[in-house]
């Protein structure tokens, strides 16, 4: 009761305490800078050091540095609703407070206390005083109170517009832009001067996590805390809800979707622009709130190869630039066609019958206007534009003729992507995300685009079948079983049918498994998903891919046959990791870009390479998605893609000359030279991937060292490549020549050193699946199965022998699960009899006599297994 009665007395005493130390100290220090009033510079900073990008070797690829991306604008300039979406979002009572507000900190002091989130307490003085004189970075108590300090001093020294203009011109708003000019031309494509509300309050909300709320990478998200921003402005009465609601629907009306939040700096001297700009965005990730990226002098030791990224570059361009003269030579004869045949028959339809929607020559006179408009007039506008300073001339008409450009050539132009990883590490070892890097064309395809992978998705589910011996026509799933390739209906699970097509309509009969995927056949591949099951193909897949389950759905990988045929999304960075796993066993491959990041003073901050090996180490060295049987018959099937299947043709250097025109080899891509000058065949795997329609053309593959994929396509979906673009002709081709200059100086490897003790090794025939016979000249195959898989019969296309070659197979498997040991190894050299005996003079009953002694002492004297083998001779 007594404390009870003089708590109060006690709570002022405190408070008066601390309030009297606080102005003590505050005194101290007003009184430490009263010869400084009039030599105080707040725009004399730190020098501004750059961020270097390192590549596997050392070799400096390019550097992140800030000061080409600030611009000035003085804040009498801005629109009055830029400065109202400011204050509404950051700081409400700006013109009335001293600097700091005891209101603000007391709310910011019990959400830290309590661990829950009741609003910043920083007015916007101490944001932008503790932008240039702390580090925002550290949240401390001894930040708070420079930044504090500091807020103080610049009320005392400068005017309110002069803070405002400071702020607006100082601050980071995400992209690599500092100030709000910078960040206009980033976010909008013109000067701060032209900025509406609606982009008045993206910027805002920008400035408390740029990285979050980037309206280019989260679109959704930033469109509702616009919202908010655009309500609090109708609230408060700066605009009306009618100002608000239309400057938010033109905003989003014209939007561009596909943009992506590259920097707003073109980087100089950069030697992998598209692998930069992804290592930037993930170190602004990695390191949020500050201009470290800029500023603070960072090195980051990168996984790519420049050597490799360079010869990535160069394939990258000859192929898009030849896909795009194959694509317009194939159009443009079908735009000649139709222009001489159909469009004549289509007017004089039109007349005969009074069907005027078949007239078609407005339509042709139209696209053609289009096209004058775009290519000639829109540029002259442009300069016009610029010549005399009309932006609003630009803006409303010569951007918008720039973005019905931009539309047509994602519908007519044929992109492309490429990335490779190291099967052991998964450091990524080049990437190159499209046609050229620049501000029109910022979207990595290699990380963010999602493609229907066709083909290439096959393998994934086949080493599910191959895992766990699904029944396949009657027989076990294994690289030699038969299984048809016939026209088959399959029903839905809502029973409507599903009758899928093969490549030109084209079918061969029974064929084995092996030849069915090296082929690409869609029905053999629907038979195989039909085994699996849908639900195991989902998960083998998706655990391969490493795309979560809460993804599934969104990325349509949903229960049905068209699954098979690759109808689903996938990241081509995905698509990699999937094969890398496969080439490095079975065991999880993860991609890493940055392995480590070091300050201005060589300290370490940063490790993500070391913290992705420790999780690794806690699994024994990694994840295993695969069994390791199971990735070596994957291998070899996938083989047989490149030896004799859809690779083929790309792994030979004529195709090389025939699609680009450059010759840069004869023979085989892949025979190489080690550093002895012993040339050797490397092993090579992969498949390719047409999708439906002919749209998407993929190729995919891996050496015992690389995995690499390559897609080629449209940005916009519903354009076909045309019949003679395909994985095959297009993809495989720069697929090879990669993988060529990847593994320049590798020496041989194996993708094994030896078979996995559990698998049966047997010579087949290849064609029929069955066991070799003698008669099977031309079509002898080594081919791997789990124990139960492998054929027992003969081959039956081509011998009707005895049973001679099965039971040597039957009685060697039935030895050989008792324990027995075989040595196969047979002497070919020629046989020599002794004929002397008819030099000896001896009459024959006389010999006869003594072979007969001989005869008997020797078997008096053998082991009762010396002829355990006759049956195999």
């Amino acid at each position: 009761m007594k404390l009870g009665k003089h708590l109060p007395a006690i709570s002022l005493g405190v408070l008066l305490f601390f309030s009297v130390l606080f102005g003590a100290l505050l005194g101290k220090g007003l009184a430490a800078t009263v010869n400084t009033i009039n030599t105080e510079n707040f725009t004399d900073f730190e020098t501004a050091l750059p961020t270097r990008l390192l590549d596997v070797h050392g070799e400096v690829i390019t550097e992140f540095a800030s000061d080409e991306r600030r611009e000035i604008i003085a804040i009498r300039d801005l629109p009055q609703h830029m400065k109202d979406a400011l204050l509404t979002r950051e700081d409400r009572i700006f013109y009335s407070h001293h600097g700091f507000s005891f209101k603000a900190l007391s709310r910011a002091v019990i959400g830290v206390l309590t661990h829950r989130s009741l609003g910043g307490g920083s007015t916007l003085t101490q944001q932008i005083a503790g932008t240039l004189y702390a580090d925002r970075s550290d949240y401390s108590f001894k930040r708070k109170f420079r930044e504090l300090w500091w807020a103080i001093q610049m009320e005392r020294h400068l005017s309110k517009d002069e803070i405002l203009e400071l702020y607006i011109n100082r601050t980071y708003f995400g992209g690599g832009t500092y100030g709000v000019s910078a960040a206009s031309k980033y976010y909008f494509g013109h000067g701060a001067t032209e900025i509406t509300p609606a982009e008045a309050a993206i910027l805002v909300i920008q400035l408390s996590n740029p990285s979050f709320y980037n309206p280019f990478e989260h679109p959704n998200r930033a469109m509702a805390r616009q919202k908010d921003v655009l309500t609090s402005m109708v609230d408060s009465g700066y605009i009306s809800k009618e100002e608000a609601d239309e400057s938010f629907d033109t905003y989003w009306a014209n939007f561009d979707y596909t943009r992506t939040s590259a920097s707003a700096h073109t980087m100089q001297n950069d030697e992998a622009p598209w692998f930069s700009e992804y290592v930037r965005r993930t170190l602004n990730d990695m390191i949020y709130g500050t201009e470290d990226i800029y500023t603070s002098g960072f090195t980051v030791n990168t996984s790519l190869n420049l050597s490799h990224q360079k010869a990535a570059d160069e394939i990258m361009q000859d192929y898009i630039k030849a896909a795009n003269r194959m694509y317009q030579r194939t159009m443009n004869s079908h735009e000649r066609s139709a222009f001489s045949k159909y469009i004549p028959f289509t007017e004089l339809m039109s007349l005969t019958f009074n069907l005027p929607d078949l007239k078609m020559s407005e339509q042709r006179n139209q696209t053609i206007a289009i096209k004058e408009y775009r290519n000639k007039i829109n540029p002259m506008v442009d300069v016009f534009s610029m010549m005399f300073g009309i932006e609003s001339l630009k803006t409303e008409i010569v951007n918008k003729g720039n973005s019905l450009t931009k539309q047509n050539a994602e519908k007519t132009t044929i992109e492309g992507t490429m990335i490779a990883l190291e099967n052991s590490t998964g450091y990524i070892d080049a990437m190159v995300g499209g046609s050229k890097y620049d501000q029109e064309n910022q979207f990595i395809r290699a990380i963010q685009a999602k493609l229907q992978p066709g083909s290439t998705f096959k393998p994934l589910y086949y080493s599910e079948a191959i895992e766990n011996h699904q029944m396949l026509e009657g027989h076990p799933a294994s690289m030699t079983a038969i299984i048809s390739d016939t026209p088959v209906v399959f029903h839905k699970e809502d029973g409507t049918p599903y009758i899928p097509q093969d490549f030109k309509g084209q079918w061969e009969g029974d064929v084995p498994l092996w030849y069915a995927l090296a082929h690409s056949m869609n029905v053999p591949s629907i038979k195989v998903l039909d085994a699996v099951g849908f639900d195991a193909a989902i998960k083998r897949t998706s655990s391969l891919l490493g795309i979560p389950s809460n993804e599934l759905e969104s990325r349509h990988f949903d229960r049905v046959y068209p699954l098979g045929l690759g109808v689903c999304a996938v990241r081509p960075i995905e698509m990699a990791k999937a094969y890398a796993t496969i080439a490095n066993h079975g065991q999880e491959v993860t991609p890493i870009a940055i392995l480590s990041v070091e300050d201005k003073y060589g300290n370490e901050i940063l490790n993500p390479e070391k913290e992705l090996r420790a999780k690794q180490k806690s699994q024994k060295g990694g994840k295993q998605i695969l069994k390791q049987e199971s990735a070596f018959i994957m291998q070899e099937i996938m083989k047989q893609t490149v030896a004799s299947g859809t690779l083929r043709y790309g792994g030979d250097w004529d195709s090389t000359y025939y699609v680009t025109g450059k010759r840069k080899g004869k023979g085989s891509k892949f025979r190489l030279e080690n550093s002895h000058g012993q040339k050797f065949d490397m092993p090579i795997a992969g498949k390719t991937g047409t999708t439906q329609n002919w749209a998407d053309a993929w190729a995919a593959g891996f050496t015992p060292y690389y995995t690499s994929v390559f897609w080629f396509g449209f940005d916009k979906p519903g354009q076909s490549l045309g019949l003679s673009i395909t994985g095959s002709t297009l993809a495989g081709v720069a697929w090879g020549d990669f993988m060529n200059a990847a593994n320049q100086g590798k020496g041989y490897k194996p993708f094994f050193d030896e078979k996995p003790e559990e698998l049966i090794e047997l010579e087949i025939c290849s064609k029929s699946g069955g066991l070799l016979t003698p008669d099977c000249e031309g079509y002898k195959m080594i081919a791997y199965y789990y124990p139960g898989t492998e054929p027992t019969e003969t081959c039956i296309k081509h011998t009707d022998s005895t049973g001679r070659t099965l039971g040597t197979f039957r009685l060697k498997r039935a030895r050989l699960q008792s324990g027995y040991y075989f040595i196969d190894d047979a002497d070919f050299a020629p046989l020599h009899v002794d004929l002397s005996f008819l030099r000896s003079g001896k009459l024959t009953s006389e010999l006869n006599i003594e072979l007969e002694s001989e005869s008997d002492n020797f078997a008096s004297n053998r082991d009762p297994d010396d002829f355990s083998n006759w049956l195999l001779d």
